[in-house]
Formats: C-alpha cells, structure tokens, sequence
C-alpha cells in the first residue's frame, strides 16, 4: 500500500543531449515509471526511452488505486495505494491511464475512473 505524500515534485527538463554510457539493467515491470516507448522525465538520462514525459497530477478517488502491470481488468496487481494519494498521470489509452507514485515508482494501469475528479485535486 502506497501511503499519502504531502505534494507532487516539480520536474525540471533536463538541458543538452542526453546519453547513456554502457549498457543498463531493464528494471522489473511496474517497479519504475518506464515503457519502451515512454518514461518518467526524471528518468531521463538514467533509462533509454523513445519518449519522456513530465507528468500530470493526479488523485487516486474513493476506493483508492490498483495499479496493474497490463491495462486489463484481469492483469496482475502491481500494488494499491489509499484514496487520496497524489499520483502521477503519464499516459492515456481509452478508458486507461498509466500512473505512477513518482520517478521512483511503482507504476501501473488503471481505469481512468479510479481517479478523482479533477475539481476535487488540490
């Protein structure tokens, strides 16, 4: 269960060509905040990815969150966290968004209904 952070971090873009030296280790899936194809602004630099994007705040609603390793109703739980915890929207597909607690994950699909309202985010 992911406990209830106090505020969403800025995150700065990072400036200049970005690089990796030498090869890295591909984390667990849902551990970070990183997709082939997308990842985490902060993890710019530390984790190739096609894309990087700085991410948009968000609640998790009432029943809280359960972040899943596939957008799939039926896909393996990655953890829950506890209504009202800010999260960190990075992508939406449909009725699905890919959250995250942060650049330090975890991170997961869930239905873009579990989410807040956006007039009820502070």
């Amino acid at each position: 269960m992911i406990g209830e952070a106090s505020q969403v971090t800025q995150y700065r873009v990072p400036d200049g060509i970005l690089g990796l030296k030498g090869p890295g280790e591909k984390p667990a899936p849902g551990s970070l905040p990183l997709r082939g194809d997308l990842a985490h602004i902060a993890l710019a630099g530390q984790h190739l990815a096609a894309h990087y994007v700085i991410p948009t705040r968000a609640i998790a609603g009432a029943d809280g969150v359960t972040m899943l390793i596939a957008p799939q109703s039926e896909a393996e739980a990655v953890t829950d966290t506890a209504p009202g915890t800010p999260l960190e929207v990075l992508d939406t597909e449909g009725d699905w968004v890919w959250v995250c607690a942060g650049p330090a994950g975890p991170s997961g699909y869930c239905p873009a209904s579990a989410l807040a309202p956006s007039d009820q985010e502070s």
